[in-house]
């Protein structure tokens, strides 16, 4: 058997958990809210008729709206977190289903509401902003709404669709169920014979191992585990597409990918400019690997040697507590208000640290800030769990600058731009890192690093956007998503992105199986994208200074209260060119001759 087990969730010392009780102080107090929020359908639904008829009655309307939003976001933070600390409690995944549901009933309640705002007349909404001054405040939601009118459809459909709303998080929810709960994994051995625990969680660690056949036997049996059930897994991708194609043709939108964009107004040509940019960059991937072929000194460069640090022997054991000081150090450029909220975040147990049995893999910010965000971890004491500290805090502090800077209909950011603070954090922690040290060896150990987060967040995320892409094109065609047709392209990109120096096993053709952000609707471009602005905008703090921080943090408490590519012009950084990424990836370049004059 593999020693260190996973600790139950029950046995996860207090300290190194999120503290739920700032939401609610019980699940009995959860339950309250929730009975208390299907109540609130009606209220919402008194609306229905008015909102054209009275100023007064549309700004209640919103004003109502807004209180909804909060108490929604809170009831359904709680429940989805307790879940996730522990997938196989089913009580808490009832719980999510329960808070979800609660959210469909008052969507569905509301659905009336978007129909009638397109029906008032741009005189009438005129003397509405002059007969309510407060409506003001609404300027921009009503121009969200009213923007997308050839996609808006009537008061029934609208409340049809709406109550489609939980059947088409299935395909996710099942597909996360399989992957979290019930997917388990053998042990592993080393070259030594010793056995090692393979969870979702551990195999990215376990695939940095300096020994070449523990890495070999995590790679195999992960991807041998995942093929026996590849047909299941291509299943649920396959009901995700069609359920994204019956909302966009729903919503009368000639694609999904120009359905899921429109909601965030992105335009298209930002998605297809980031796959057209990073082709015309696909010789510095190939020399990147090249080079790590190079350094490892193998024959053949496998698919299980991606992850292994190529400068060795530099100890890189970093223990939470040592973490959080390094991150509170390199953030320090951005003032002391800022380093003052990532301190209270870190005392006041924002964060579940650990991982334990059950408790869903990889990390995140939950994205709400009521009363302040949480963060999900699973630390491994590695140089990238400290970069994912930083990383996640990002998020965590964009959700709690835009919360505390906007009104409640513009706390949210959307997607787009949800990646930038977040890397920019890795990047300024990389940069203090580098600062510090005169160690050649140390300093190629954290190049390399770097690199890394070049390869596998514009080149990798670009790959996977690729592949989304293809997989909605695929399913608007009419074809079925099988496993087999999966493998077989998902393989083909493989190749393409890493080039003839890397031998593209065949269970990289199911990598595909065990990647959740398929279900999260063309999300990945965004890693892309927001990598290359952070890149731009961390360079601007580090040389310009106060002025560009003062420019950031007017970014980071934009809400959505514009759209995101004149929220990151604010930051200094214009993504509706390929300009950022090429620059990204000239960079990706310079940082590969620094690394080779160090070796």
């Amino acid at each position: 058997m593999a020693e260190n087990r996973l600790p139950k969730r029950s046995e996860v010392p207090e300290q190194s958990t999120w503290n739920l009780a700032d939401i609610f102080e019980s699940d009995e107090a959860w339950t309250a809210e929730n009975n208390a929020l299907k109540e609130e359908s009606a209220q919402i639904a008194a609306f229905r008729g008015k909102l054209g008829e009275s100023a007064e009655d549309l700004l209640l309307f919103f004003r109502k709206r807004d209180e909804m939003s909060v108490r929604i976001a809170k009831l359904y933070t709680y429940a989805s977190c307790k879940s996730d600390q522990d997938t196989a409690e089913s009580v808490y995944l009832d719980m999510k289903n329960k808070a979800f549901a609660t959210i469909m009933g008052i969507m569905s309640a509301s659905a009336f509401a978007d129909p009638e705002i397109m029906t008032i007349s741009e005189d009438t909404l005129n003397l509405f902003y002059a007969a309510q001054p407060e409506l003001e405040g609404y300027r921009r939601v009503l121009y969200s709404i009213r923007r997308r009118k050839d996609h808006i459809l009537s008061e029934a459909e609208e409340a049809l669709l709406a109550s489609a709303g939980e059947l088409g998080r299935a395909p996710g929810g099942v597909a996360g169920v399989l992957r979290d709960a019930d997917l388990k994994f053998p042990d592993v051995a080393d070259s030594r014979g010793e056995s090692h625990q393979l969870t979702s969680g551990s195999f990215t660690v376990l695939e940095q191992s300096a020994d070449r056949v523990l890495r070999e036997n995590t790679f195999r049996t992960l991807y041998g585990k995942i093929g026996e059930l590849k047909n299941t897994i291509a299943a649920t991708l396959d009901a995700q597409f069609r359920q994204l194609l019956f909302f966009s043709r729903a919503r009368h939108y000639t694609d999904t990918l120009s359905a899921s964009l429109d909601e965030t107004e992105v335009p298209v040509a930002v998605y297809k400019n980031l796959i057209e940019a990073v082709h015309d960059n696909l010789g510095k991937m190939h020399r990147y690997v090249s080079l790590r072929k190079k350094m490892l000194g193998v024959d053949e460069l496998h698919m299980y040697d991606v992850y292994v640090p190529i400068v060795a022997d530099v100890d890189r054991k970093i223990t939470f507590d040592e973490a959080k000081e390094t991150v509170l150090e390199a953030l320090s450029v951005l003032g002391e208000d800022y380093t003052d909220l990532l301190r209270e975040g870190f005392k006041n147990r924002w964060i579940d640290v650990y991982e334990n049995e059950g408790k869903r893999g990889g990390a995140y910010s939950s994205g709400g800030a009521h009363p302040h965000p949480y963060v999900l971890l699973n630390q491994k004491d590695t140089l990238d769990s400290m970069f994912t500290l930083a990383h996640e805090m990002g998020h965590a502090l964009h959700s709690y600058h835009s919360t505390h800077s906007q009104p409640i209909a513009y706390e949210d950011y959307v997607i787009f731009v949800a990646e930038v603070a977040s890397t920019c954090n890795e990047i300024l922690l990389m940069r203090h890192l580098l600062k510090r040290t005169n160690d050649k060896t140390e300093k190629a150990y954290l190049i390399n690093h770097f690199l890394e987060e070049f390869k596998s967040t514009v080149y990798r995320q670009t790959m996977f956007a690729e592949f989304e892409l293809w997989m909605g094109n695929t399913a608007e065609s009419g074809s079925t998503l099988t496993a087999d047709l999966l493998c077989g392209k998902y393989h083909e990109l493989n190749r393409a992105y890493f080039g003839e120096e890397m031998v593209s096993d065949d269970e990289i053709a199911l990598e595909w199986a065990r990647i959740p952000h398929f279900f999260y609707n063309y999300y990945v471009f965004q890693y892309a994208t927001g990598f290359s602005a952070a890149v731009a905008i961390a360079d601007r703090i580090l040389k310009e200074g106060k002025s560009a921080v003062e420019n950031y943090k007017r970014f980071l408490s934009g809400g959505s209260s514009t759209d995101p590519i004149s929220l990151l012009k604010i930051a200094g950084v214009d993504m509706s060119t390929p300009a950022p990424v090429n620059a990204a990836l000239a960079a990706f370049n310079d940082l590969m001759d620094e690394f080779e004059e160090l070796i």
